[in-house]
């Protein structure tokens, strides 16, 4: 989807903390994406999505990991999605980011060892918007990896501007069988001795979450017919939408908690489809509104809007990966700051006035 240009709420003072970091992170990301030289192809023939037993008594009755700050490892791998009868195979650039037991926390260190000590982590796929380079996000992917998540960015095909090949829209039916495909090899990779994920990730806690499109696919993992994932336990939408292509058929079947995230002047994917998917979906799901923010500058700039997103996002985190409903509770907390950002309870209906772009027909109104 097309970009825009940010805007953040005259006189509402930046938190330095946040705005500090988040001008490194960004600052530093085109050239971290060079540096990061451990890359790897891998194929698999396991791209299954067979529900993995869910260990929530040995969540709750583990010693607690580290609380961080981690910094931040990374590395990158090609992962290769085999060819089938209809189709060729499908090369999938996966940005890799974990915490690790060297370096500065908040701070990318390419190749760096994970720390095993807190070992195993929630993982958390997050898939890009269209025609967003994925580096865009950096910032707000290190903030999870540096709170203690393993933070998955695949890079489908047709989706990124500094990818290899054409942009392609049409290519996302394609991107929820990616997704599941990515999940099985980094699982795969975690029960692998030889691998930089070994033994790190907590199979029974993967979260998707995306950004425009990406929130698009992640959303049909978790509760569209066409694509569920069961492995999937939660996922955290940022502006995104239902989308026809998959089908019209969501929330059938039980859903997974989710976290919706929506700027009011958002003119790509407008406030109707964040509405959309809040109105139908069942509880548990939060819901958090930026006042005049875009499409864009949540999540891929420094500011009022990005600190609300890390805080609230961390929240939904820690809450369904067995952290506790303390940590759900803080979405409330977090989520509403004067001028900024608002919650909506979750009973509320909110109004379905307006056309999302390429939503089901029931997204107007």
């Amino acid at each position: 989807m097309a970009d825009q240009k940010p805007g953040t709420p005259a006189g509402v003072a930046r938190t330095a903390r946040t705005y500090r970091r988040r001008t490194a992170r960004i600052a530093a990301a085109a050239a971290t994406v060079l540096l990061l030289a451990a890359c790897s192809t891998l194929d698999s023939s396991s791209a299954g999505t067979s529900s993995v037993p869910r260990s929530d008594t040995a969540s709750s009755t583990r010693a607690p990991r580290p609380a961080g700050p981690f910094a931040v490892g990374t590395v990158v791998e090609t992962l290769t999605e085999p060819a089938t009868t209809t189709a060729a195979a499908r090369m999938i650039t996966t940005y890799l980011r974990y915490p690790a037991a060297a370096g500065t926390p908040g701070v990318e260190s390419p190749g760096a060892p994970p720390e095993q000590a807190g070992a195993p982590y929630p993982l958390v796929v997050f898939s890009q918007g269209f025609d967003i380079a994925a580096s865009r996000y950096s910032a707000m992917l290190d903030a999870w990896a540096e709170a203690g998540y393993v933070v998955a960015e695949p890079v489908y095909p047709g989706t990124d501007p500094q990818g290899p090949g054409p942009l392609d829209r049409a290519d996302i039916v394609n991107h929820p069988a990616d997704l599941s495909f990515v999940i099985s090899q980094l699982l795969h990779q975690n029960a692998t001795s030889s691998s930089v994920l070994s033994n790190l990730i907590e199979p029974w806690n993967v979260i998707a979450a995306g950004q425009s499109d990406g929130g698009d696919v992640s959303l049909a993992a978790v509760a569209n017919s066409c694509c569920r994932d069961a492995r999937i336990r939660a996922a955290i939408l940022l502006s995104g939408a239902e989308y026809v292509a998959f089908g019209t058929t969501y929330f059938t079947t039980p859903s997974v908690p989710l976290l919706i995230v929506q700027g009011t002047a958002d003119v790509i994917n407008p406030p109707v489809c964040s509405n959309q998917i809040f109105d139908a979906a069942p509880k548990p799901k939060y819901y958090v509104v930026l006042q005049g923010a875009d499409h864009l500058v949540a999540y891929t700039t420094t500011g009022v809007y990005a600190e609300v997103v890390d805080k609230v996002t961390l929240d939904f985190l820690a809450g369904v990966t067995g952290a506790g409903k303390a940590n759900l509770a803080r979405i409330g907390v977090d989520g509403n700051v004067a001028g900024v950002a608002s919650t909506v309870a979750p009973g509320t209906e909110m109004p379905l006035s307006g056309v999302c772009p390429g939503a089901p027909a029931s997204a107007s109104g």
